[in-house]
């Protein structure tokens, strides 16, 4: 392995500077989208108890906030709980933005690699093919392990970019979706909470509405 990418050249170091980049934004965004850290179960259910009890203060809107993605929505809305629809509607829409470029984070990065990996692996057979056409130029075509070193390097590159730019891109275009997915689902949620909170100011009876 290690004489195969000695042989491709200077280019390989990008390009293996651009997979283990990869690799690790794949690894961190498996952790943080994890379904049970966006929208975790019963977290309707707790605020519901909480409203219950009354005891919607700010420590538990605090802890609320921190909980998770999901809970930084709802406690956007509860923390407004006692305005307009208007103004709790403007308070989750604010802290929405910020939530989606929290869950898109590192994925622009990821895009970018899968774009940029394939056009190193090309730069690097076009290099490869210049060193060939310049041993033939001085040598002629008699010398084989001269044009077969710059045929090995072309090659090398150019396989290395797609093997980088390929899950690369496929990943990127799956954690989006996860992302879209989990946006419509805390959309959802928020509406339903900013319902009960117009109905009844998150009375218990009406609360209930809302999943966890």
């Amino acid at each position: 392995m290690l004489e195969i990418i000695l042989a491709g050249g200077w280019l390989m170091a990008p390009i293996l500077l651009c997979s283990t980049l990869s690799v690790a934004i794949i690894i961190e965004r498996f952790w943080t989208l994890r379904r049970s850290k966006v929208t975790p179960e019963g977290l309707g259910g707790k605020v519901e108890d909480w409203a219950a009890r009354h005891e919607l203060d700010q420590r538990h809107l605090n802890q609320l906030r921190t909980e998770s993605p999901l809970g930084r929505i709802y406690a956007s809305a509860l923390s407004n709980r006692t305005r307009s629809r208007e103004v709790i509607k403007e308070a989750v829409e604010d802290t929405g933005r910020h939530v989606v470029h929290d869950l898109e984070r590192f994925l622009n990065t990821l895009g970018t690699i899968a774009g940029i990996s394939p056009l190193l692996g090309l730069l690097g057979t076009v290099i490869g093919m210049i060193k060939v056409f310049s041993a033939i130029m001085i040598s002629g075509v008699g010398d084989a392990n001269v044009l077969a070193g710059g045929i090995s390097e072309a090659l090398i590159t150019t396989a290395a970019g797609l093997t980088v730019a390929i899950p690369s891109y496929f990943f990127y275009r799956f954690f989006r979706g996860m992302v879209a997915e989990y946006v419509i689902s805390m959309e959802e949620k928020a509406i339903s909470l900013i319902d009960c909170i117009e109905r009844g100011n998150v009375q218990p009876a009406v609360y209930s509405t809302v999943g966890a």
